[in-house]
């Protein structure tokens, strides 16, 4: 997949900057949200216009959504703020991809960095990621097609 990699001269570490960099739709990026349970965290990817629904989320996975510092992200997961992904994270990390990013037939999930994204369908992004599975701890804005 490395030949697959998309790296860029300005930054990717936000939804619209990455959106900026790719020339796309801000949703579909697919960011990944960190969120800390006991001593460890789990990844959540959603589509870029996504918003977590706090009470789905607490009765999917039984505790509160607490995202760790950016410090606790690095030493957690693995990669820095604006690049947290799927793909290289530590042992022990459960990935979650969010029902928000069956909207779109690609997506644009980082990789690993905060000037980097690979495309991948829906399979892929499955698959690369080792995701435990699909759920749905989110709202989307008004308007938005589902």
């Amino acid at each position: 997949m490395e030949d697959r990699v998309l790296e860029f001269s300005e930054s990717s570490a936000t939804v619209e900057l990455a959106a900026h960099a790719l020339g796309v739709e801000p949703e579909r990026i697919a960011k990944t949200l960190s969120f800390k349970k006991d001593d460890s965290c789990i990844l959540v990817l959603t589509a870029g216009d996504a918003r977590i629904d706090n009470r789905k989320f607490k009765e999917r996975f039984g505790f509160k959504a607490k995202m760790p510092t950016a410090d606790e992200v690095l030493l957690l997961v693995g990669h820095p703020v604006g690049g947290v992904c799927p793909f290289g994270i530590n042992e022990g990390i459960d990935v979650y991809l969010d029902v928000s990013l069956k909207r779109f037939t690609t997506v644009f999930p980082a990789v690993g960095s905060g000037s980097s994204a690979i495309e991948l369908d829906l399979e892929e992004l499955y698959r690369y990621s080792n995701a435990a599975g699909w759920v749905d701890v989110c709202k989307l804005p008004e308007g938005a097609n589902e």
